[in-house]
């Protein structure tokens, strides 16, 4: 058993759990920490200038590496700072072990400055958070943060390490971390009556959310899908779940309000969700029910928090989606008589052909504006995608041009598109460094919202510094549009008479081609939409990072 500071022991376990990046912004109480960083040139500090700037980098890398990732930020003011974006984490479940310095356990009394309650602060949003207090035991702590962070449900964990547990002599174990296998096969009797319900149910549909991607599901949902001849839809799910281009797969619904959905819902009298919350509203619905009375509901997750939490299934499933969806194939069609499977390919053809003549609506009113100044959003998301090189990948936090971006790129395959997620804004600029340095043999552009941009604007400094070559994509609306539209569902006709206050960016403008160029990134800044498939181009090939500020079309319709 070898003896060691706190901080050595902490060091060592990182490099035995291959961790290869640390995101941060240093601060005085992990003074020993930053300092013995040296020691490790394995490891690389990925320099934010913002605790939030750094959570959200480490958010993206996660969820491409599939791994937990390491985030340092500084004692109460910084672990304030990164409060928000930790709450995109667990919302999103992706597993993070965040590490805030703490000043020395003999001095808390005094209450010094930048100390606080950091664990009392993280638990809100946390798995699990605590303070280590004795060298031997951060090794341990770390082990069981990762672990602890990387099983369903995943999220975020919080450890405190006051600087005297750092400095400290302990003998301490160093080895690999040791984690959960979680996946788990359904109950058999459930799995029955779930077969049934789907086989006897005249208008199923299949919601899908991230614990689809998460448990690598996609063909499954394909198979039970197409056998039942249900729809698969979404509503806040930040993953690939199912191919874009599937004639099954009718898109997403908003998850604002509960309005949408219900009207979506209103003829279904079967939904199966897959890794998806029942539901998940800004706006919930707290006196009417979502789903019609007479609908049955099968709900399945790798999660047991979710499965009954709004909504009381008939039958709730607790295991390995990717396993229970594959075992209620199997199920159905050893059920199935000829008449139904005559009624599923029925009902398939019909939703097939609903959604493409969504589509064909779609971009026949896309060609009305595609020349339109400002450039509408279609037609930027149209030009990005020609762009794109053929392995690229996009991190996108597009809010209001989502639905523009969602039909156009029409992605097919895991591990091309990723949203942002959480839905607390200001992950897009990080949110797309941390894919880069996950994916570094791939091309990676941003899009990004100019508002949710200003969150973490200092992420252009954090590309420039770190040379990642990354292209952002702005979409410039110059206004909060997503609270405008919010705010004309909020009052209806009555917005005709109303203003929209504090919502427009102007006087002055935000440039971001400055303010990219103020921090050591290539920008351009593009008002005609004929210069889009020009300017793209120069700056996907651009060796560096760079920036394209889009002027695009901000207005919002009122009924």
């Amino acid at each position: 058993m070898p003896r060691m500071t706190g901080k050595r022991a902490l060091m060592e376990q990182l490099v035995t759990d291959g961790v290869r990046h640390i995101f941060g912004n240093p601060g005085t109480t992990e003074q020993g920490f930053m300092d013995i960083l040296q020691d490790y040139p394995q490891i690389e500090f990925i320099l934010a200038l913002h605790e939030g700037v750094a959570v959200c980098m480490a958010d993206a890398y996660a969820r491409v590496t599939n791994r937990p990732a390491f985030v340092e930020v500084h004692a109460a003011p910084g672990l304030g700072n990164s409060l928000g974006m930790i709450h995109n984490a667990q919302v999103g479940r992706t597993p993070l072990v965040v590490y805030a310095g703490q000043s020395e356990t003999r001095a808390l009394f005094q209450e010094p400055h930048l100390s606080g309650p950091l664990v009392e602060m993280a638990r809100p949003f946390c798995k699990w958070a605590t303070q280590i207090e004795h060298a031997h035991d951060v090794p341990q702590a770390a082990r069981r943060a990762f672990k602890l962070a990387a099983e369903p449900p995943r999220g975020p964990v919080f450890l405190s390490l006051p600087m005297d547990t750092l400095d400290q002599d302990a003998d301490v174990t160093i080895r690999p971390t040791s984690y959960t296998r979680w996946r788990n096969r359904p109950d058999p009797s459930a799995v029955a009556e779930a077969a049934e319900l789907l086989l006897a149910a005249e208008r199923p549909k299949l919601m899908v959310g991230d614990g689809v991607a998460l448990s690598e599901a996609h063909a499954e949902v394909l198979v039970l899908a197409e056998l039942i001849g249900m729809p698969i839809f979404h509503m806040s799910a930040s993953e690939f779940n199912a191919p874009a281009n599937h004639p099954l797969n009718v898109g997403r619904v908003a998850p604002i309000t509960y309005k949408p959905l219900k009207s979506f819902l209103s003829d279904c009298d079967l939904l199966l969700a897959v890794g998806a919350s029942v539901f998940e509203f800004i706006f919930p619905a707290t006196e009417e029910r979502v789903l019609p009375e007479s609908a049955k509901l099968i709900h399945v997750d790798a999660t047991g928090w979710e499965i009954g939490k709004n909504v009381p299934p008939e039958v709730g499933i607790l295991a390995d989606p990717k396993a229970t969806l594959a075992e209620m194939a199997e199920e159905v069609r050893r059920r199935r008589t000829s008449a139904q499977v005559v009624r599923a390919e029925t009902r398939a053809q019909a939703i097939s052909e609903r959604a493409e003549q969504a589509r064909t609506r779609y971009w026949d009113s896309v060609r009305a504006t595609w020349d339109a100044v400002p450039i509408s959003g279609a037609r930027l998301m149209s030009e990005i995608k020609a762009a794109l090189p053929p392995n690229a990948m996009v991190f996108a936090e597009a809010l209001t041009n989502g639905l523009h971006l969602d039909m156009v790129l029409q992605v097919s395959e895991p591990g091309r598109y990723l949203r942002a997620r959480g839905s607390g804004i200001g992950p897009g600029l990080p949110g797309t460094l941390g894919v880069q340095l996950a994916a570094p043999d791939r091309k990676v552009v941003g899009i990004c919202s100019d508002g949710a941009a200003m969150y973490s604007i200092a992420a252009l400094w954090t590309a420039a510094h770190h040379k990642l070559p990354v292209t952002f994509v702005m979409l410039n609306n110059a206004s909060y549009r997503i609270l405008k539209q919010n705010l004309v569902e909020y009052l209806g006709p009555a917005a005709r008479d109303r203003r929209f206050v504090g919502m427009d960016l102007t006087d002055p403008s935000l440039r971001f081609d400055q303010m990219a160029e103020s921090m050591g990134v290539q920008a351009w800044r593009v008002e005609d939409p004929a210069a889009l498939p020009s300017t793209l181009r120069a700056a996907i090939e651009h060796e560096g990072p760079s920036l394209v500020d889009a002027i695009i079309d901000g207005s919002v319709s009122i009924p």
